[in-house]
């Protein structure tokens, strides 16, 4: 059996941090599915298109033999639909601090409630890279400080455009 896994996220815009969990992810499954939410109600500064764009550039910067493993594609439905959708069996949820637990534990009960067959695997984020938020990159941006460290070179460039 393939295991197949999804891992969802508004990716606004994608940072090092996320970059991290795609590797670690891909490394485990045999498919990973990046699943970028469209999700309105965030206000994302990109636009679901370029945000898939700016995943699948970073994807780019893994190693080929996990390359192969990953697909990006957007979503607008609940998540366990789409995971239902494509037959995944687990669902890629990345942890930063303890505050994320909370929301991520609750999430994953609720999930488990709509289809228990379906697991969530929280991966840790590796400790130099669990203080990037996406919401942290972007204000920094705006104020014109230097991201390059949080994000690849194509994100900086398009923060700047």
């Amino acid at each position: 059996m393939t295991s197949r896994a999804v891992y969802p996220g508004t990716f606004d815009p994608i940072t090092k941090g996320h970059l991290d969990i795609i590797h670690r992810a891909a490394s485990i499954v045999d498919e990973l599915i990046v699943a970028v939410a469209e999700n309105a109600g965030k206000n994302p500064k990109f636009t679901t298109a370029q945000r898939v764009a700016l995943v699948e550039a970073d994807i780019k910067l893994l190693p080929p033999e996990l390359q192969k493993k990953i697909r990006v594609e957007h979503f607008n439905i609940l998540l366990m639909h789409y995971v239902l959708q494509k037959n995944a069996q687990m669902i890629i949820r990345g942890l930063r601090a303890v505050s994320d637990f909370e929301y991520e534990f609750q999430m994953a009960a609720m999930n488990n409630r709509l289809n228990s067959a379906v697991q969530t695997v929280f991966l840790m984020a590796s400790d130099k890279l669990q203080f990037i938020s996406s919401r942290f990159v972007k204000e920094i941006a705006a104020l014109g400080g230097d991201v390059s460290q949080f994000v690849s070179d194509n994100v900086v460039a398009a923060l700047k455009a």
